[in-house]
């Protein structure tokens, strides 16, 4: 099937390509939103006039050329029409995840110097309204979601509605303007400004203008097709630069339908109801399918146990012998599987944002799920490297796009050096800071940071990870942490993993036990506890952890095996800094905030007393008084017996 997409030289703006498509397909749907349980439809007509109206509404406000618009909550329709409303007025808008603090918000608002601010709901006003007195640049705030609102009396604020009403009025006075706008908008403006992960310090906001933009989200798509009425389902939160390329510019130029689940935890079961043609999660969520696979097996029946692990050995057996996916195994055990998790009409999936772990991309793969791993930053726009449909190698990240360049800076003996790279969808600089900009560039060259090299055998990029993050123990063995960390997730116990032991003579891990699953097994084992620090204290659950970590350490070499561990008494959480918005280990933060913990672990103490003080979501705080067990898996032949693993006990 040959894809067909829009001429993007002449509909070189988000707001002339949905015109374009609006004029073409009025009727064809754009997008779904599912409220009530009930799917609506959203037509191009349709979400061509929500944007004119939303437009000519922030028009009549003062709102135009290079003035900055926050927006912030769930993915809904009206955050891409909000968005793209702002384009037409050549605003720049810049996201906010829903779920930051009341400081994260301040920061950006603040950095941007944005004038308007569109909400979703009651719970995102309060932050805005809350900082209000240290974000004098906010004129306007625009609420989506009228529920208890009726209760505030600030002049500032105003429904989506009464704007759209607005700007339909302004329509009807001046039934060119929208028009006149549209024809101003030009290729070269700042259409986003991207916050980057800030995994060292607060985010920075990357230029990405609207016509490279376009031009490499169509190079995407000639590396991976999608096609009119294919179906997209939104989940990745819209302030990440992936989700930017497929919720608003792939769909505007391939016209495939965008889907906007109900809640993000009915994600799974809408995902299931759309059956998507592609779908993009990040590895955090493909980690967590995984386990949740596994743990539904700790309630199935002896003889699915015995069907599920005789499946994963034809897998298994089929990958070391490059026969690719077993039939037999799909047959017995994958196709329905992928039909459960509303697979089946995959034609192509993708991982990005961090690494993947090998184990669990051949899970996927022998399941038929056609997954591929993409490589890229938020100043590239995203994704420029990406796995062909036929040469999929779950060691790399694939090839470069047609209009990207990568190559290896200074690379050591075994070629691995700094990966640089370049593209048509280079970012313009930071917003308001050209040191930082500086930094990052070297004669058009994007310098990423990463470590890398090429496979000689089929030309493919092998990311490492940070060159910062890479370590070397005491004794001269070098490790990258986050390949360990990525093989000790896997299990379906280990939510989180950092890996320990730069300068140190051994590697050691704080480990965060997958408090649902966990649970799950205690409970069938008739284990009592109260909460999940009371569960990760729990000797049985410290003899689980410690077979699940023997078990990686075998595919280890051996001055790469996890000596010693711990599991801490809490989550780590991205309120506390220890995480970013999507999901990246802050090793900075943990390293200083961890100190003690870490300084106890490479002792001869076995015990860590920890007395401290947690910060809920909600603002209220608790202290906490704790041991903590630190397993040398030299000394420990056993913490205390546990029954075998719930899955292979059924063989």
């Amino acid at each position: 099937m040959q894809a067909e997409y829009a001429d993007v030289s002449r509909y070189n703006t988000f707001p002339k390509l949905l015109a374009y498509n609006a004029e073409n397909w009025p009727d064809e749907i754009a997008m779904r939103e599912k409220e009530f349980g009930i799917w609506n439809p959203y037509s191009w007509a349709e979400y061509q006039t929500m944007v004119k109206r939303f437009a000519l509404g922030m028009h009549k406000l003062g709102i135009g050329h290079k003035d900055s618009v926050g927006i912030i909550g769930d993915n809904r329709p009206e955050w891409v029409a909000s968005e793209i409303a702002s384009h037409a007025l050549r605003a720049m808008i810049f996201g906010i995840y829903q779920d930051s603090l009341n400081e994260e918000v301040a920061y950006l608002i603040n950095y941007a110097g944005a004038k308007i601010i569109i909400a979703e709901d009651e719970e995102q006003v309060d932050k805005v309204l809350e900082i209000t007195e240290e974000c004098p640049c906010v004129e306007h705030i625009i609420y989506c979601d009228p529920r208890g609102m009726r209760k505030y009396d600030d002049p500032r604020l105003l429904s989506h509605l009464d704007l759209m009403k607005s700007g339909e009025q302004l329509d009807a006075e001046q039934p060119q303007l929208y028009e006149q706008l549209l024809a101003a908008g030009e290729s070269t403006d700042v259409a986003i400004l991207c916050p980057t992960s800030g995994t060292t310090s607060n985010p920075k906001l990357a230029m990405l203008q609207c016509g490279p933009m376009i031009e490499h989200s169509l190079a995407y798509l000639h590396a991976d097709p999608k096609y009119p009425s294919d179906d997209y389902v939104s989940v990745l939160p819209l302030p990440w630069i992936m989700e930017q390329v497929y919720a608003v510019t792939q769909s505007l130029i391939c016209r495939q339908i965008v889907n906007f689940v109900e809640e993000p935890e009915t994600m799974m079961e809408d995902l299931r109801e759309i059956g998507p043609n592609f779908v993009l999660l990040a590895p955090r969520v493909w980690e967590s399918v995984a386990a949740d696979v596994k743990a539904k097996m700790m309630d199935a029946t002896r003889f699915k146990k015995m069907m599920y692990n005789y499946g994963m050995k034809l897998a298994k057996q089929a990958e070391e012998q490059g026969k690719g996916q077993s039939k037999l195994a799909y047959w017995l055990l994958f196709k329905a599987l992928k039909d459960r998790l509303g697979f089946s009409f995959l034609r192509s999936a993708a991982t990005g944002g961090a690494a993947l772990g090998p184990d669990t991309f051949k899970f996927f793969l022998a399941m038929g799920v056609p997954l591929r791993q993409l490589y890229g930053q938020t100043e590239m726009c995203g994704a420029y490297t990406i796995h062909k449909s036929d040469d999929v190698d779950f060691d790399s990240v694939g090839i470069p796009f047609d209009n990207a360049e990568v190559r290896i800076d200074n690379p050591d003996d075994n070629g691995v050096g700094e990966v640089v790279a370049k593209s048509k969808g280079m970012f313009l600089g930071y917003y308001n800071n050209e040191k930082a900009t500086a930094e990052a560039l070297n004669d058009g060259w994007m310098l990423t940071g990463d470590a890398g090299y090429f496979k000689k055998e089929n030309g493919h990029l092998v990311v490492i990870d940070r060159i910062s993050d890479l370590a070397e123990t005491s004794t001269g063995s070098r490790f990258s942490p986050q390949f360990i960390e990525n093989k000790l997730k896997f299990s379906p116990f280990i939510a989180e993993a950092v890996v320990q032991g730069d300068k140190r003579p051994y590697l050691a891990a704080i480990l965060c036990i997958r408090y649902e699953i966990v649970a799950k097994w205690a409970e069938q084992r008739g284990l009592a506890f109260t909460n999940y620090i009371n569960l990760s204290a729990q000797p049985e659950v410290y003899e689980l952890i410690r077979q699940e970590v023997e078990q990686v350490n075998a595919t280890l070499p051996e001055a790469q095996r996890i000596r010693k561990f711990l599991l801490l008494y809490k989550q780590l959480d991205a309120d506390d800094g220890e995480l970013t918005r999507t999901r990246k280990v802050r090793r900075g933060v943990i390293k200083e905030k961890y100190a003690e913990i870490i300084d106890t672990i490479y002792s001869d103490q076995q015990i860590v007393h920890i007395d401290t003080m947690i910060t809920f979501q909600d603002g209220n705080k608790s202290r906490v008084r704790t041991d903590v067990r630190v397993v040398d898996l030299q000394a420990d032949t056993s913490i205390d017996q546990a029954p075998p693993d719930p899955l292979q006990s059924a063989v």
